[in-house]
């Protein structure tokens, strides 16, 4: 059989990744965070002096270094959702910074950034079954994925979420800055040139403002099931 493929986009907070990676783990799927390759796009920048509007230099960075993607170890379940390796060095909590996210949403309109990554992405859905979130997965990275999902939630209970999270790591932010940055963030997302985010055609759109995380990965794994029969 082929590699199914979960395809899940949405705007920033709606829960994507910690929905995406418990359907996975329940699945016994393979979870991708292809917004920790901006990020670390985003960090590679930083650390080598390259701004984060030098397309060129970002692709040549891309192009002499990896970056890795893979399960956590026991040794390495300190709440985080995924590894993120950068030359085998682990990037993962310093990638999740607030500046990290900002400098991910720049890079990202980057077209040649898009399509190194994007076929870095591709070929990992061609070898595995796989749980894929980001912004542009649905239309843009699986298009042709046997369920599309566009998960999303109100700019409030998101900016709650993602207030939340940054107080539970101990940062001082306040939820009007956190509210302020997100509507920032989706007024970019939407309105790129390249790939802005959007419903796909045949994605399934799901609204978790009223629902629990374990409410999303009970419908989603539902609807994998009738799908596969």
């Amino acid at each position: 059989m082929e590699p199914f493929q979960i395809a899940i986009d949405g705007p920033v907070a709606a829960g994507k990744g910690t929905v995406a990676r418990l359907v996975a783990s329940r699945l016994g799927f393979l979870y991708v965070d292809t917004g920790a390759m901006y990020r670390t796009t985003a960090l590679l920048g930083k650390r080598n002096g390259v701004e984060w509007s030098d397309e060129a230099g970002l692709v040549s960075l891309l192009q002499h270094h990896e970056i890795e993607l893979r399960t956590p170890s026991e040794q390495e379940k300190d709440g985080r959702s995924i590894t993120v390796l950068l030359d085998t060095e682990d990037v993962s909590w310093e990638i999740r910074t607030e500046e990290m996210s900002r400098g991910s949403s720049i890079v990202s309109v980057h077209q040649h950034v898009r399509k190194a990554l994007v076929e870095q992405q591709q070929r990992i859905a061609q070898k595995y079954d796989v749980v894929m979130e980001g912004r542009d997965i649905t239309f843009r990275v699986l298009p042709s994925a046997q369920l599309k999902i566009y998960l999303h939630a109100s700019p409030e209970v998101r900016a709650k979420r993602r207030h939340q999270e940054l107080l539970v790591r101990g940062m001082d932010v306040s939820f009007e800055q956190v509210y302020a940055e997100l509507k920032e963030r989706d007024d970019r997302d939407m309105n790129r040139s390249v790939d802005p985010l959007h419903i796909a055609d045949g994605a399934w759109v799901l609204d978790t403002s009223p629902l629990t995380i374990d409410e999303v990965v009970d419908v989603i794994c539902a609807r994998v099931k009738e799908l596969r029969v």
